[in-house]
């Protein structure tokens, strides 16, 4: 695939789970969803694969989701860098991210760009491997 066709799709992508955002609110409280970030999984010194995970962030008791979309780039860097500075691997699986390591990232990352309180929980709706077979490691 190539790189501009990824970054328009990623885009189109971001535009629908923003206007969607509000709906997919639970009754508890507000979220925001973030579509197609794509990690890398590094194993051996090595990139093995990408991983690519729509997120689900519950937001705090006076964050709105209108105020968190500005900050919605900058905390997809944040995961990026992180991904990539200590990538989420589960160990002897190339197809799947840690979801405790890359919640505890993201909330740290939420914390400082958004503030404190600001995300409760971060929720991991999906993931999607670009190589899906032949990837174990071993």
């Amino acid at each position: 695939m190539r790189r501009r066709d990824l970054i328009a799709a990623s885009a189109a992508l971001t535009a629908v789970a923003t206007t969607a955002a509000a709906e997919d609110a639970p009754s508890g409280g507000q979220s925001l969803s973030m579509p197609g970030v794509g990690l890398p999984i590094i194993a051996g010194g090595r990139l093995r694969n990408y991983v690519f995970v729509s997120l689900r962030l519950h937001l705090g008791g006076s964050t709105t989701p209108e105020a968190m979309r500005t900050k919605e780039a900058f905390l997809r860097d944040a995961l990026v860098r992180a991904g990539h500075r200590t990538p989420f691997v589960v160990p002897d699986d190339w197809t799947r991210i840690d979801p405790a390591a890359l919640s505890a990232s993201l909330m740290r990352s939420a914390a400082t760009i958004a503030g404190r309180g600001a995300v409760t929980r971060v929720e991991i709706v999906s993931q999607a491997p670009r190589r899906r077979t032949g990837v174990q490691g071993g």
